[in-house]
């Protein structure tokens, strides 16, 4: 009932405050004006940016509260509360970077920094990847390459080199997968939604059990979900930089701080990961581009360029993590194993055949 109603009230939080962060936005000209690449647009009038900052004020406001009436209705043997701090302050840095981003359009060249620093703050919170447990029995140890960086009344600090080697690559792939899959109304908030469902109740089964990040699962959810009701198509608002990196963030964290649940996770964004890495490969050795350059090839564009509606597009990216999300449930270590290589074979056909016919969908209508 508590992880309900923390659920409900992330919900809440996120449906008072997007208005107010809405209005803020278009009186200060902080918007995403469909005139710029017009042939990547959806939309057709000017529509407010920064709606990230309200999935974060809700979730932020909601975690200090609860943990000013209880630490212990956050903290727990899992989220320990220097993590707590460790995902407020890097989060901030995500929203102070998205907010400039937003306002003044920085170069990838610098915009980068933003997600670098959060990642790294959650790093020296101490929260890393320090094992990895193998499909055919038994774990990887991550964490035996130990350098002491400084010693602060005594106690050292080190930097595991291996395992938060392998967490900052984890995050900076979540949080870029997120980024990049936010191309139409709707779609990156209810992944983000869907996989925070995910994780809420993989950590309320008996086998798993971990009340703390139940709760705070269930309040990213809440949070994620009461902000798609202004970003459903025709979207009132967009998450922006901040709030789109920011749903990387949280499900990459999440995944981190419950005990390495990053096959469950990534299930559930395979699809759009598996895209975000066909695009990048396309990018550097096809196409020979910058990464930074925007373009039509993302999957969501090509479901596109093939007749779907832009509904059906995000409907079909949100069914494919929920099933997956689903399968994460139920399957232990080497179904999840084999379900992402199945994902991987999948991925690689499905590419083929939509670089095939949005290709051939281009040349109809140009002929037309």
């Amino acid at each position: 009932m508590f992880i309900f109603l923390s659920f409900l009230a992330a919900v809440v939080g996120a449906l008072l405050l997007t208005p107010l962060v809405k209005t803020y936005a278009l009186s200060h000209n902080i918007v995403d004006n469909p005139l710029i690449e017009s042939d990547r647009r959806m939309h057709t009038q000017p529509t407010a940016l920064l709606g990230g900052l309200a999935v974060w004020l809700s979730i932020t406001l909601l975690l200090v509260l609860l943990i000013l009436i209880n630490p212990s209705f956050i903290v727990g043997s899992y989220l320990k509360f220097k993590y707590i701090i460790g995902i407020i302050i890097a989060s901030m840095v995500l929203m102070v970077g998205g907010y400039l981003d937003d306002r003044y359009h920085l170069r990838p060249s610098i915009s980068i920094w933003f997600p670098i620093i959060a990642a790294l703050v959650i790093i020296a919170s101490g929260a890393g990847i320090n094992f990895v447990t193998r499909p055919w029995g038994g774990v990887w140890r991550l964490d035996g390459w130990k350098i002491e960086l400084l010693r602060i009344h005594g106690l050292p600090y080190y930097f595991n080199v291996w395992a938060d080697l392998l967490a900052f690559c984890w995050l900076m792939g979540m949080m870029y997968t997120t980024k990049l899959l936010d191309g139409l109304d709707g779609l990156t908030s209810g992944v983000a939604s869907i996989g925070a469902l995910t994780l809420t109740a993989l950590s309320l089964t008996a086998v798993v059990h971990q009340p703390d990040t139940a709760r705070v699962s269930a309040i990213v959810a809440g949070a994620f979900l009461g902000f798609l009701y202004y970003n459903w198509f025709p979207a009132r608002i967009f998450l922006g930089e901040g709030g789109s990196l920011l749903a990387g963030f949280m499900l990459g964290v999440l995944a981190i701080v419950a005990g390495g649940k990053i096959a469950t996770t990534f299930l559930v964004i395979g699809l759009p990961a598996f895209d975000v890495a066909w695009v990048v490969l396309r990018r550097l050795f096809w196409d020979k581009v910058s990464l930074a350059r925007a373009d039509r090839q993302h999957l969501h564009f090509r479901l596109l360029d093939i007749g779907l509606t832009p509904k059906q597009t995000v409907w079909f990216f949100w069914s494919v993590s929920a099933v997956l999300g689903m399968l994460a449930l139920v399957l232990q270590t080497r179904g999840k194993f084999l379900a992402i290589l199945f994902l991987v074979v999948v991925s690689i056909v499905f590419a083929a055949i939509m670089v095939r016919l949005s290709g051939y969908s281009r040349v109809t209508k140009l002929n037309a």
